[in-house]
């Protein structure tokens, strides 16, 4: 049976006080026993999440990973590192990574490639842009990037992965697919994995939708057969906003 997740991602937001401030407030929170809850907080914090959630059912994640072992690369931050701290999990090939810092398919290959060998689970995104959309060819660009990364891995790494689809354009910008545009996607990405693989994989893999949840909408997305949650951004900085949409994966 899937996993429902709901995954804050804060990207670059919260200093040290906001951060201890926004993760006391969920520590304090009812959890739902049916809904894995992660939060993504920036590199600086994430140890202190991690001390501050011990006995929490609330999961810390990584926003990102280096694809080398170890290196010269200034500003980085490695697999390595992150296990050490007892970060079991990281987001890879968010669209802001793949927009501002040029991150193509093949770099996400190797990242999510190191990830998994090294036992990190890996949460990996993926979506079209609006101009991909309008032109109708949405569902290719989504399968070239499936073909061009995840669906090269080997069957049994697959209980590692979760995916998040984001459709760029309802992202940061207020706009939301449909429900049933989420859904629509929701199942062509489970198709694409059916036809890699087989349907016990298709079937088991968890696929959240990344695009602007908020506790309005959430409910009728999370409903949809093939939506298993959400990678939330801006609304995963309010405690009572992420409450309340973890409670709307709950009822389902």
């Amino acid at each position: 049976m899937r996993k429902k997740i709901v995954a804050g991602n804060w990207k670059m937001n919260n200093d040290f006080n906001q951060a201890i401030s926004l993760v006391n407030e969920l520590k304090r929170m009812d959890t739902f026993k049916d809904v894995s809850v992660m939060i993504s907080p920036a590199f600086p914090f994430l140890k202190t999440a991690l001390d501050l959630l011990e006995n929490s059912n609330i999961e810390v994640i990584s926003q990102n990973v280096h694809q080398n072992q170890k290196g010269a690369f200034t500003g980085e931050i490695s697999v390595e590192m992150l296990k050490s701290i007892g970060v079991n999990k990281t987001i890879i090939g968010h669209s802001e990574r793949r927009a501002y810092f040029n991150e193509n398919d093949s770099v996400l290959l190797e990242k999510v490639t190191l990830a998994l060998s090294n036992n990190l689970d890996v949460i990996f995104c993926f979506g079209e842009e609006l101009l991909d959309r309008k032109s109708n060819n949405h569902f290719q660009v989504v399968k070239n990037q499936l073909q061009n990364t995840v669906l090269n891995l080997d069957k049994h790494l697959w209980s590692k992965i979760v995916l998040a689809y984001e459709p760029v354009w309802a992202i940061g910008t207020g706009e939301t697919a449909t429900p049933e545009q989420a859904q629509e996607m929701h199942e062509f990405i489970r198709k694409c994995i059916l036809e890699s693989y087989d349907k016990t994989t298709s079937e088991n893999v968890s696929i959240l939708y990344g695009g602007s949840v908020k506790p309005s909408n959430a409910n009728e997305i999370f409903i949809k057969k093939d939506v298993d949650g959400g990678l939330i951004g801006g609304a995963s900085l309010d405690a009572k906003d992420f409450h309340l949409i973890i409670k709307a994966n709950s009822s389902l």
